[in-house]
């Protein structure tokens, strides 16, 4: 009997991709579109600039908090549960910001909207619970680049939103794209029948958040509070006593949040060394590349754009995100993910070298932050298929969660890492601070030397397995079973 083609399934099946696709997008989307806003926050709130910067502080901590939970919820209760959960948490976080101006409902919006951190890992578990595996490569390489198509577009849209009209718009435009998506979801994604039944680690998941936001607070808050202040030794400090005795703890618990005994496995463990080198490399483009551009003429290499033409400089990248990831997907399911990691960090490094060639003409700006956006999309893309191929079936959601925490520490440490490197390499222009070219040159050499350092950790992971898709059968469940063996061993 004839299989039916792609035509003859329902609607809501053909839909699931584009909608869960479009959740990540809007993600990013809401992640990004507060950095326009943050130089003129502290006039429209009356707050301080310290304050203000917890607008982005409070959904890094939250998304690192409950990524990494909300994966984990997703495995035991119902994957399109849990995402739909965090998607309505997104939407109801940016109504408020547009009901308010008061600073502290505003941060605690932005920590509501942080649960939307999620969306993407819990989506790749979806999408290989329910697609065939000759569709799945694709799907999951798009899902993981949603994240950078998002925050392209995010920017330059709520930059043209704040230059033409009142701040609560951007923030309203958001809530109804976020209802809209909310509703789709519910609509279009089935819920997966595999699950990890268990009770819920309660004790596992408030000392991880507990370590988690004292070592994201010390990173995020270093450059300003001072590197050796009391409050930062002591943050760090506590995130090492607090981490150790959550890992002794998940040892011991029946069923852990985090499955450290999989985590330690070479082929997932390098997996997420690989995407917290890679979120550091990749961040330092966003960052620097808007400082780069909007710096005054008069340093002699700024070009003094304003935040609408810096977004657009940005977005050339989006684009290039969208476009390359079926073609990582191709990489993949040719030489495996393995190799398209180390590809994409190399191609991320060759980036940063067109960076250092020429930071001052527009179009090599563009071209080398391109690249860099090219080299991030194939690492994405092939971070979820090599944590798929490694996990059993019940623990994919929480397993990517744990990839995405990486990640966005990676991102982290990056933010610090680039502050610190343009406040110390900075002169006066105009009586205020500003970086030089050198600064920006050597944190492009940082971000690019990480970058090889993640293409160094791709090529030591061990070679690609069958897909540990839930029950094996025959050969595959064999293969499993002796590649498991040999991790142990």
């Amino acid at each position: 009997m004839d299989q039916p083609g792609p035509t003859a399934r329902p609607l809501r099946d053909r839909l699931t991709i584009p909608v869960l696709a479009s959740g990540g997008i809007l993600m990013a989307v809401m992640q990004t579109v507060v950095v326009p806003l943050l130089p003129d926050l502290p006039r429209l709130t009356g707050a301080s600039a310290a304050t203000v910067s917890w607008m982005v502080t409070a959904t890094l901590l939250s998304g690192a908090v409950l990524t990494p939970v909300l994966g984990r919820a997703g495995d035991m209760y119902g994957k399109r549960r849990v995402l739909t959960a965090s998607l309505v948490l997104m939407t109801a976080g940016s109504v408020l910001c547009a009901l308010s101006s008061d600073i502290r409902v505003l941060i605690a919006a932005r920590a509501l909207q942080g649960a939307a951190a999620s969306v993407v890992p819990l989506s790749i578990s979806i999408l290989r619970d329910e697609l065939p595996p000759e569709r799945r490569g694709s799907a999951v390489a798009l899902m993981s680049s949603t994240v950078g198509i998002g925050a392209a577009l995010g920017l330059p849209l709520a930059a043209l939103v704040v230059q033409y009209a009142d701040w609560h718009t951007m923030f309203w435009v958001t809530s109804a794209l976020g209802a809209l998506g909310v509703t789709a979801v519910w609509w279009a994604v089935k819920e997966s029948p595999v699950r990890e039944p268990g009770r819920f680690d309660v004790l596992g998941a408030l000392g991880l958040a507990a370590g988690l936001v004292c070592l994201l607070l010390a990173v995020s808050e270093g450059g300003q509070w001072g590197w050796g202040s009391p409050r930062i030794s002591g943050l760090f400090t506590t995130t090492v006593v607090v981490l150790a005795l959550w890992w002794w703890q998940q040892l011991r618990a029946e069923r852990p949040l985090v499955d450290l005994r999989l985590v330690t496995r070479p082929r997932v463990g390098l997996s997420h060394v690989a995407a917290l080198l890679t979120g550091f490399a990749f961040y330092a483009n966003s960052l620097v590349t808007a400082q780069l551009v909007q710096a005054p003429k008069a340093t002699g290499y700024g070009l003094e754009l304003s935040i609408v033409a810096t977004g657009l400089c940005l977005l050339p990248g989006g684009v290039t995100m969208l476009l390359f990831s079926p073609v990582s997907a191709r990489i993949s399911a040719a030489r495996g993910p393995r190799v398209t990691l180390a590809l994409g960090a190399a191609v991320i490094a060759c980036g940063y070298a067109v960076r250092i060639a020429d930071s001052r003409d527009l179009w090599l700006i563009i071209l080398g932050a391109t690249v860099v956006a090219t080299g991030t999309t194939l690492a994405y893309s092939a971070l979820p298929t090599l944590i798929l191929r490694a996990v059993p079936a019940g623990q994919t959601a929480s397993a990517n969660g744990v990839n995405v925490l990486m990640r966005t520490i990676g991102q982290a440490a990056s933010s610090a890492a680039v502050a610190a490197v343009l406040v110390h390499h900075s002169s006066p222009v105009g009586g205020i601070p500003v970086p030089t070219l050198h600064g920006y040159l050597l944190a492009f050499a940082m971000a690019g030397a990480v970058a090889l350092a993640a293409c160094a950790a791709a090529l030591s992971i061990p070679g690609d397995a069958p897909a540990a898709d839930g029950a094996r059968t025959g050969t595959g469940k064999a293969l499993g079973a002796r590649d498991e063996a040999m991790e142990e061993a």
